[in-house]
């Protein structure tokens, strides 16, 4: 807050001041007193209402300067009222009440809007556990009755069942900290797990899958990392070109982490997107182009858990030659989630 700006803020009390400095001179000059007393009268007025204006400006300026500096040293702008120190002036008074009164009404929006997030949570987790069970007695059929039509079938519900565990995850996935179990895994029992999972869709893509390497323990959330996985087997299964398509599943030690690469020779991604794989949403040309079904979700949340369970995620490719993933897990003994 500048002098000049505090005084134009002050133009109709200044305005109202020469007023009466005007009057009272006036009146002096009706009486017919001396120059210098009239002088003295009309400084000394000037003088007292310049200090009074001059001390007020100081005051507020030290006041809001502090405040400003405050507000800058907080992470979260919101908690300015309670650090700040109880105005010693009206306006700062009045301001600090209004702050307070607009405080606790967003505190209690975001109560309210918090609760109405859970029960929608709860609601869909709910209904997805729900809708698994015909999921799972639709399949149970199709394996029982074996041909071509509910091979079809039974590939179109492991799709399903994909987007299911996906809105699942996607549910969770602001609140892994409350749904994890850091232990140790083997990389070989995960990986097993979504083939077998995938298997349908491997056979009806003759995709065919070397895994090596892969009897190595690291610490994560087992349940977790299978997701990670699957979306990432998911899309490499997705987006395969060639008659003599691969996928390889291997692992190594490094000095300080150890790296699971998922590797595919399908079409690739282009060099402008591939700093988009991650983004929410982004489904890019390959989605488009050939008429794959894509929500863009599955890498998105991919990256959102790995960030959440401390791992990286790396994606290398070049187009027309395939893609190549990497996840990165630390060799630490602790996971920190909080």
């Amino acid at each position: 807050m500048s002098f000049k700006s505090f005084l134009r803020d002050k133009a109709i009390t200044i305005g109202l001041i020469a007023f009466a400095l005007v009057t009272v001179e006036i009146f002096l000059l009706i009486y017919d007193l001396e120059m210098y007393i009239r002088i003295y009268i009309l400084v000394a007025i000037f003088i007292a209402f310049f200090l009074g204006i001059t001390i007020e400006y100081i005051l507020k300026k030290r006041y809001f300067d502090k405040v400003t500096k405050q507000l800058d040293d907080l992470d979260d702008k919101y908690l300015i009222n309670e650090v700040m120190d109880r105005a010693s002036f009206v306006e700062g008074e009045m301001f600090q009440d209004i702050l307070r009164k607009t405080e606790k009404s967003r505190f209690e929006n975001v109560a309210k809007y918090e609760n109405s997030q859970k029960e929608y949570k709860e609601y869909i987790e709910l209904w997805i556990h729900e809708i698994k069970i015909p999921i799972a007695t639709a399949k149970l059929i199709s394996d029982n009755n074996k041909n071509e039509f509910t091979k079809r079938i039974s590939n179109e519900l492991d799709s399903v069942e994909d987007y299911v565990d996906q809105a699942l995850f996607y549910a969770r996935s602001n609140t892994v900290e409350k749904d994890y179990i850091i232990r140790k895994t083997l990389l070989s029992d995960v990986v097993s797990e979504i083939i077998r999972k995938n298997k349908n869709a491997l056979i009806s893509s003759r995709v065919k899958v070397d895994l090596s390497n892969l009897d190595i323990e690291v610490r994560t959330d087992g349940k977790w990392l299978s997701f990670i996985l699957n979306q990432i087997i998911g899309n490499s299964i997705k987006y395969m070109d060639k008659e003599e398509s691969v996928i390889k599943i291997t692992s190594h030690k490094g000095k300080e982490n150890i790296i699971l690469t998922i590797e595919d020779n399908g079409i690739g991604i282009s060099e402008d997107e591939l700093e988009r794989v991650f983004e929410k949403g982004f489904t890019g040309t390959n989605g488009r182009m050939m008429g794959k079904k894509s929500t863009g979700i599955g890498l998105y949340l991919a990256k959102k858990l790995c960030d959440k369970l401390e791992h990286n995620i790396i994606v290398e490719s070049e187009e027309g030659k395939g893609t190549k993933v990497s996840l990165v897990f630390p060799e630490s003994s602790l996971v920190n989630l909080t």
